[in-house]
């Protein structure tokens, strides 16, 4: 029997059958089948989240055969494909096709529906997380129902499903909004902790996307902005391809990992080792097509955990988190990242209903995350944070239920689609109760 287990290692499970489903008729069968047989089917993806989300514990439904673009609508700008497909995969097609999303995270190896389920979100821009670019969606409910989902059709389940959790059905089909293909350009420069905390109100509002990253142990940050140009006008510049080996690989990739491999035996040269790294980082700018922007490889296997928490919160919590680090004794090697987004009207979106700051806090793999997580999450928390679906957090129902306006909403349309809990697994449990 073939185990489960996620990317960075911290979660596995073995199912009881691994079924690989070639169609939606395929996964119909293994959803009634499951409910008759009074156990559980779960569709796993790439593993890229650092919960238990996806854990098989009944079934375990592999996407390998569902992938790809089933339709392309150039006059409403949509484009939908198979739950299954890796959003590297989707961003490559869209590229052929002459097409782009809006925004993305900076890693592309998860199935759309992990992406989605989990609320994979970027920084800025019109709409930041996946799931909000979402205008379609198709599932298999707990009785084997094939349901499709949209703003006109279904509303009430579009609203919620977006991010859905895996709780209300298999996902099979998504049709997300899409834009000409175009340019970003992005420019990276070291700033100081207080330059960069007292002009990010200045970075938002000037820039379409940013992202920033404090170095622990540190005042070295880095800040990243990517604007659109007009791909008519201006070609596009990217990097060479030694510099992008040498910056994203080799630096980001190879020699980190060195450095984190000599850390977890040396701790206490950790924060030498982010004083040097801040010292030698350098500003650099280029353009290329928006995926390839956004996105970049990661090589050095982490645990992550991060909170939404609303704007005017933000800062005061990273400060608070810095300070926390300060009186501890935990030797931080990953920077922390600072991000944000706009509103959306996504029930369990960790950004409905307010404009949010989120902030990401790393360990590499073979570190004992629990108590720096631990301490981080209690001001996190305090700050009415929320946390994200997919990564490292100890929030219960009872405690999620206190931020989401619309949590009994979801609650209520999961026990009408998946009355007898064939979806579940120990982490809906947790987040959702029985």
């Amino acid at each position: 029997m073939s185990g489960w287990s996620n990317w960075s290692g911290l979660e596995s499970a073995t199912p009881t059958e691994v079924v690989v489903p070639d169609s939606t008729e395929a996964i119909v069968r293994a959803v009634q089948r499951a409910t008759a047989e009074r156990t559980t089917v779960k569709m796993v993806g790439t593993g890229h989240s650092f919960t238990s989300i996806s854990a098989p514990e009944g079934v375990m439904l592999k996407p390998d055969r569902q992938v790809g673009i089933l339709a392309v609508d150039r006059a409403a700008m949509t484009v939908t494909a198979r739950a299954g497909t890796p959003l590297h995969v989707l961003n490559a097609e869209l590229e052929r096709l002459g097409l782009s999303l809006h925004n993305m995270g900076d890693i592309a190896e998860q199935t759309l529906a992990g992406a989605t389920s989990t609320g994979t979100h970027g920084t800025g821009g019109l709409k930041a997380s996946l799931s909000a670019q979402l205008s379609a969606l198709e599932l298999v409910t707990g009785d084997g129902s094939v349901v499709r989902a949209s703003r006109t059709e279904n509303p009430e389940i579009f609203t919620s499903a977006r991010i859905g959790l895996g709780a209300l059905g298999v996902l099979t089909t998504l049709t997300f909004d899409v834009e000409p293909l175009g340019l970003l350009e992005a420019h990276e420069m070291p700033i100081t902790w207080a330059e960069g905390l007292a002009r990010y109100d200045e970075f938002i509002a000037e820039n379409h996307h940013c992202d920033m990253y404090w170095f622990p142990h540190s005042e070295a940050m880095q800040v990243k902005t990517n604007n659109r140009l007009d791909a008519n006008r201006e070609p596009a510049e990217p990097l060479s391809k030694f510099r992008a080996w040498f910056d994203d690989d080799f630096i980001a990739n190879s020699a980190f990992g060195v450095i984190n491999s000599v850390g977890n035996r040396r701790p206490d040269w950790i924060p030498a080792f982010n004083r040097l790294a801040g010292k030698l980082l350098s500003e650099r700018r280029y353009s290329d097509i928006p995926y390839r922007v956004f996105t970049s490889p990661r090589k050095v296997v982490f645990r992550e955990m991060e909170y939404a928490l609303p704007r005017e919160a933000g800062l005061a919590a990273l400060r608070e988190a810095r300070a926390l680090i300060e009186r501890n004794d935990w030797r931080i090697s990953f920077p922390v990242e600072i991000r944000q987004t706009p509103a959306d009207d996504i029930t369990l979106g960790t950004s409905t209903g307010r404009e949010s700051i989120y902030l990401a806090f790393h360990v590499n793999a073979a570190t004992d995350h629990r108590d720096y997580f631990g301490g981080v999450e209690e001001i996190m928390v305090a700050h009415e944070g929320r946390p994200h679906w997919g990564k490292v957090h100890t929030r219960t129902a009872t405690d999620l239920a206190k931020v989401y306006p619309g949590f009994e909403e979801f609650l209520h349309l999961r026990d009408r689609l998946d009355p007898d809990r064939v979806f579940a697994n120990s982490y809906l449990r947790r987040v959702l109760g029985d």
